[in-house]
């Protein structure tokens, strides 16, 4: 068991417990929570695998993906308000699961020869797509598209692992080091309340 696979493991459970908060929140039943969970937990994973051709997508290939996030909608749904007073820990988790998911998407990306831009894409649409069906499902326009820098500091962390993995090969320095620009940019981004800019109307 690789240390990067131990972090995915922690990023999926922080996206399923942010998951879960959302259901609960929007008064949806069990169910709806559990759909909410694991859609925003393994969503981006499971639609990148279908488009790089890697079948059965790895939530088929690993039960413990699916356990942890249905495990976590659980959680929530008992333990809902003690939950909710960790949201800050819950952010912190949330921004270092954006920064692994990342670096696996570029590296699925690199693996299947799709290119820079497309391993790129691959380690953003990890990262942000989950959240985005999660907002989609609750009948919201997905936060990644109106406001916070969060899709951006995951191109930024795409970016500088693919210049690693240019210079110095698939280490963990690499990895590491990558995880690292999108976790710190995601916390200044929520301290310093940093959004991308928005046109004068």
């Amino acid at each position: 068991m690789t240390l990067l696979y131990l972090l995915d493991l922690l990023g999926t459970i922080a996206f399923a417990i942010s998951g879960a908060l959302a259901g609960v929140k929007k008064d949806m039943d069990l169910y709806g929570i559990s759909v909410l969970s694991l859609v925003t937990a393994v969503g981006g994973g499971t639609i990148r695998d279908l488009l790089v051709g890697r079948i059965p997508p790895f939530i088929f290939r690993d039960y413990n993906y699916i356990v942890l996030s249905l495990l976590s909608a659980l959680i929530v749904f008992f333990f809902y308000r003690k939950v909710e007073r960790g949201y800050n820990t819950l952010l912190i988790m949330d921004a270092l699961g954006l920064g692994v998911f990342t670096v696996i998407g570029v590296k699925v990306g690199i693996d299947y020869n799709i290119g820079y831009i497309g391993s790129i894409f691959m380690g953003v649409m990890t990262g942000t797509v989950g959240g985005m069906i999660r907002d989609i499902l609750q009948g919201e326009i997905p936060l990644v598209l109106k406001k916070e820098v969060y899709a951006s500091a995951s191109i930024i962390g795409g970016v500088v692992f693919l210049i690693l993995f240019k210079s110095i090969g698939e280490s963990y320095l690499t990895i590491i080091t990558a995880i690292l620009v999108v976790f710190l940019l995601r916390l200044l981004a929520i301290r310093k309340n940093w959004n991308l800019p928005k046109p004068r109307i």
